[in-house]
């Protein structure tokens, strides 16, 4: 016991040495080290002591590559929700996730205080399409708990080979009890613009996600829908992507001044992205559609957009995830994905857990419409109606065919270009939106 003891101290001391000697020849020389100084070494050598002794007294043998790997993933979590440690299984996945095209659920999903939530399903993509709803806390995964789960971990048990399932047990607001959602995985591959016309005069362009092509195909958008007066931009349950295409998205819409500004530790590091007057449309009202799903990219977007008094924001308050992560590679197999700075906004307000607040709150559901209950007829069509009624009492079969024609039985256009007026009044934000919209474009004729 002696002998073996005298060992580790041995090997402890061997290694507090080497530390030291590290220490001292990547840093400055100095006779008499601060406070601050002293106490990173003591840190350091404290865990070189801790990993010495796992390996030599613990009741199973370690493998020291896969004790410092744990280490790394514990330190760089503890940071905050969105660092993480990818060994060489999660950065191939990561690679292979920016391709755009990928196994999964089609959904983004982040932490908010402490718990595994989702901040959107993908349009069109298996979780959509099973119900998944902005919002839905994640209890398990496959009967995994996921408390005490990162978010790696977490997408890590989403992904599978496609058309293989994976079972959701979620906490749902307005639910009394947690629902299983079961998802079939599938190749994800996502639409990012969707362009239709409202009446004969306003342009709809939902974006779902921040991919390479959304400033293209909004300018392409633009250039085919001249004759537009007014826009929606739908930006609801869009989970974000890349900076650059949030930036330039804005940059069509705003002419001058700081779109958003990045700060780092470091104040020579700080960026501002700011507006070009080129290819600049400043004059079509604007109104942006946002809920709780709205996050990162999609909050510049809007934020931006309401900072410069260049379009009213309608809808509910957004994620709050305005911080910026780098892949920084360790090595050819291995990263560090760290959080290096955090968005602002023109007015210099941040976005990370404070969102973005609409100018006008409306929450989701069915917009209020007529009674069609009641009886409300003008005076021309009264002689009409009332030979309908005698038809009823007659037993006589109505001859003529409603003339809407076009829609199927989920109340949605066969010809997906058009949005009708009953997809309309089922979506009380996008109604308010709508009327919003008219008033300002009445403004700018004026």
């Amino acid at each position: 016991m002696i002998q073996k003891n005298g060992k580790i101290i041995l090997l402890g001391l061997l290694s507090t040495v080497m530390m030291v000697m590290l220490l001292a020849t990547s840093s400055e020389a100095k006779t008499d080290p601060s406070d601050d100084e002293r106490s990173k070494l003591e840190s350091y050598i404290k865990f070189t002591k801790i990993v010495n002794l796992i390996n030599s007294q613990y009741v199973d043998e370690v493998n020291t590559t896969d004790l410092i790997d744990k280490a790394l993933k514990g330190l760089l979590n503890n940071l905050d929700a969105h660092s993480s440690f990818l060994n060489e299984k999660d950065f191939k996945e990561l690679n292979e996730q920016t391709k755009g095209e990928f196994g999964g659920l089609g959904i983004s999903i982040g932490m908010r205080d402490g718990a595994l939530t989702v901040i959107a399903p993908l349009q069109g993509t298996p979780a959509d399409k099973a119900g998944m709803k902005a919002g839905d806390i994640v209890l398990k995964i496959n009967d995994k708990a996921t408390l005490s789960m990162t978010l790696d971990e977490a997408v890590s048990l989403m992904r599978g080979k496609p058309k293989t399932d994976v079972t959701l047990t979620i906490v749902r607001k307005g639910e009394n009890k947690p629902l299983d959602i079961k998802i079939t995985r599938d190749i994800i591959k996502v639409q990012s613009v969707y362009v239709k016309k409202v009446d004969n005069d306003i342009l709809y362009l939902h974006v779902s996600s921040f991919d390479q092509k959304v400033v293209d195909d909004v300018k392409k958008a633009l250039k085919d829908e001249e004759n537009r007066t007014g826009i929606i931009l739908d930006l609801r349950n869009n989970p974000g992507g890349l900076l650059d295409q949030a930036v330039g998205l804005v940059d069509l819409f705003v002419d001058e001044g700081v779109i958003v500004s990045q700060k780092s530790r470091d104040k020579n590091e700080n960026i501002e992205f700011k507006a070009k007057k080129e290819d600049t449309n400043t004059k079509t009202p604007i109104v942006v559609l946002v809920n709780g799903g709205s996050a990162s990219a999609s909050e510049i977007v809007s934020g931006a957009l309401q900072d410069k008094k260049r379009a009213i924001v309608v809808g509910e308050k957004t994620f709050g995830k305005g911080s910026v992560q780098v892949v920084v590679p360790v090595g050819s197999n291995e990263a560090l994905r760290l959080t290096v700075a955090r968005y602002y906004l023109p007015s210099g307000r941040t976005i990370q857990a404070v969102g973005v607040t609409p100018d006008v709150i409306v929450y989701p559901g069915k917009a209020t419409r007529e009674n069609n209950a009641s009886f409300s007829i003008k005076e021309s069509e009264l002689k009409k109606h009332l030979e309908s009624e005698l038809e009823k009492i007659d037993g006589k079969e109505e001859t003529e065919k409603s003339t809407i024609v076009d829609e199927d039985e989920n109340g949605t256009l066969e010809n997906n270009t058009v949005v009708t007026q009953e997809q309309i009044y089922n979506d009380a934000q996008l109604k308010s939106a709508l009327d919003i919209l008219k008033v300002l474009m009445i403004t700018a004729k004026k």
